[in-house]
This record gives structure tokens, sequence and C-alpha cells, in this order.
């Protein structure tokens, strides 16, 4: 019988949070990472390259819907402190930016494993305020390290309702690469896989 997944925490007063820090007087900007630049699902006025420092984009939460099981978890980013991070940022109108958050959260906070924070991405325009996904080290769904052969065995085995760790790492290496953004860690990892070599 499948586990029934549990919230770690109440994620609606974490929403109404980020509402009240957002302050709904300017638009919102959002940072993405990884699947939200190449599957955002919510409609944006601006999408600019950026660039977050004191954070770096990771391998290593537990995804136990969308790209595993609760028998056979898969992996999905994370960002955890330290280091630097290349991604995007979107900008969503002022009028749309409470129900694009609501729906950011039913996406991102299911099982509000995430710590939503507002960090200053730099972007070739300048500095915005932008809210984004962070995972806490401490959390049980941060993976710690993990070895060769477990990333291989989640690579060949993890699939969730979005389909495989596989293809999520594979996505997101391309469109990565669509916006010049070099991630080798990732590319280490991928390599790995494929050639069974670090």
């Amino acid at each position: 019988m499948t586990e029934v997944l549990k919230p770690l925490r109440d994620p609606a007063p974490m929403l109404e949070q980020a509402l009240r820090e957002w302050g709904g007087e300017e638009d919102l900007w959002v940072f993405g990472y990884g699947s939200l630049i190449w599957r955002p699902e919510f409609d944006f006025a601006e999408q600019r390259p950026a660039r977050v420092h004191g954070w770096h984009r990771a391998l290593k939460m537990w995804s136990r819907i969308n790209r595993g099981t609760p028998e056979r978890p898969g992996l999905v980013f994370g960002l955890l402190t330290g280091g630097c991070c290349r991604g995007m940022v979107f900008r969503i109108a002022r009028d749309q930016g409470a129900p694009t958050l609501a729906r950011l959260w039913s996406r991102e906070m299911t099982l509000a494993v995430y710590d939503p924070r507002w960090l200053v991405a730099h972007t070739p325009q300048g500095p915005v305020r932008a809210l984004a996904f962070t995972l806490s080290r401490n959390s049980p769904s941060h993976t710690g390290e993990l070895s060769a052969e477990e990333y291989r065995a989640i690579f060949s085995e993890a699939q969730g309702i979005y389909g495989t760790t596989l293809d999520y790492a594979h996505r997101t290496l391309e469109e990565l690469r669509r916006h010049d953004i070099r991630d080798r860690n990732l590319e280490k990892l991928l390599k790995l896989i494929q050639h069974g070599d670090a």
C-alpha cells in the first residue's frame, strides 16, 4: 500500500507570510533555478537572467511525488546555502501577484518542504528582490551526501507523476545551456550516469 505523505508543516501561514512580505505594492519577482525555468506554469511580464549570492543549486532534495515515490524517492533541485547560483527571474504583474503565489504554493509547497525566502537577485538591469524556494540542510528532505552508486540507482529507477529523475536532470541542463548557464556539478552527475565515471 502506498504511503500517504503529509506536509512537514502547514503551508497556508507560509503563503500568508510571503504575501505580507511582498506587500502587493509592486510587481512580484520569482527566482527560478530548476524546473521553474523550463516549466513556470504562470504568466509573466518579463524574464531576466539572474544570479544570487550565498546559495547554490543542488540535486539533493528527495522527491516522493513528482520524480519518485515514497518507496523509491527521486531527486529534485534545492537551493542550498553557500556559493552562487545562476538562474532566471520572472516579473509578474502586481495584479497577478497574489493568484500567482497561490498557484506556486499548490505546486511547490504541497509538502511544505521548501523555506520560501526573499533574495537579492542580480540582473543585467540591476538587482531585484525575488522570492526563491530554498532548502534547509536540516530538512528531512535534504539527502545529505550521496555516493555515485546511489545517484546511479536513483537515476535508473526513480519515477514519479511528472516522470523520471533522469529526465528532470536532463531537461534542466538543456534549459540552463539554452540560457548560457553552466552547471558543472550537474554535468558531472549526468556524465557519471552515461559513462560510469565521475
